[in-house]
């Protein structure tokens, strides 16, 4: 049997204090990493990784870079050991760290991205009050209808998330995301719970924020002749020839994310062993709910990390 593996890397809200730090401190590669960052950057990323505090780690403008730095330090290793997958994919930032992995978007050129996607997506926002929440045990289709009929010229609210073929989490602002959630409780949803991220990401409130950073990449060279597949949130099909990725990636920021079409690309590709890649468990978690069956491995510490390159020496040793 054909065993494919896919990496896949976490979005905002995995964030902790302290991630990377062992790993940082062991592993050559991925000092090299975090010190890179912060020479292209010129910002102290590992203190907001590995001290925080977590109000500095959780500002958009510090949580999207530490993230990508993070999950991109532990791929460094991962490579160096000869560890690798056929298919990439993120949740939301996430997809750079794809990108990045793909050989698609340059290094350098990823991190001054993502440093202007985190800023422009935490600053350049309406300010009004905002909430987010997350649908569970309720048909996307359902929560499509009920944020319809709420939604008016002053009240907003629409699916951001399609996490899995059970979860959607909703945006827009705190009255509008209070009257959806009572409402889709009424209509069967198992759970409704309040997120603590409050930026109307994935949505149209972030006009500003898009047409800021299509500026930004209006420079960026994308090299698509890689041999490794990246699934785009956008739609939850591979990257091809024929994208305008910058257009893609800017739209990205105000349009929902397709994790759930991405899970199912997946498995229709034959994928069984999902290996995720920096802080939080989120994403294994979401595929575990539609694919019991599957290989779930995640490295967030240098523990897991290290328990994984060994598991992979034993299975080369049996071969």
């Amino acid at each position: 049997m054909n065993h494919k593996i896919a990496f896949l890397f976490p979005g905002q809200g995995a964030q902790i204090v302290g991630m990377g730090k062992e790993v940082y401190e062991k592993y050559e590669q991925a000092k090299k990493i975090y010190d890179e960052v912060e020479k292209i950057s010129g910002m102290p990323i590992k203190q907001i990784c590995f001290e925080g505090p977590q109000e500095e780690l959780n500002k958009t403008e510090n949580t999207q870079i530490a993230i990508f730095t993070t999950s991109l330090a532990i791929l460094e290793v991962l490579k160096s050991k000869g560890i690798n997958a056929e298919i990439a994919v993120g949740l939301s930032l996430g997809e750079y760290t794809a990108l990045v992995y793909a050989g698609i978007l340059d290094f350098n050129q990823g991190v001054k991205l993502i440093q202007k996607r985190g800023y422009y997506m935490g600053n350049l926002i309406p300010d009004e009050k905002y909430a987010m929440s997350a649908i569970i045990g309720l048909k996307a289709d359902k929560i499509e209808e009920v944020c319809k009929q709420i939604s008016t010229e002053n009240n907003f609210v629409v699916p951001a998330n399609y996490n899995y073929s059970d979860q959607t989490v909703i945006s827009g602002n705190e009255i509008a995301v209070e009257e959806a959630m009572n409402k889709l409780k009424d209509a069967g949803a198992k759970r409704v719970i309040k997120l603590q991220t409050s930026g109307p990401f994935h949505t149209t409130k972030l006009i500003k924020s898009k047409e800021a950073y299509e500026k930004e990449l209006r420079n960026i060279t994308f090299k698509m002749d890689k041999p490794i597949k990246v699934i785009k949130n956008i739609d939850g099909t591979f990257y091809n020839q024929e994208d305008n990725i910058q257009e893609i990636l800017a739209n990205h920021i105000i349009s929902p994310v397709r994790f759930d079409k991405a899970i199912r690309l997946m498995k229709e590709q034959g994928v069984d062993e999902f290996v995720e890649i920096g802080p939080g468990k989120t994403l294994t978690g979401f595929i575990k709910k539609e694919n019991a069956e599957a290989k779930l491995i995640n490295i967030n510490n240098l523990e897991t990390l290290e328990e994984y390159i060994k598991s992979k020496k034993e299975m080369e040793e049996i071969r």
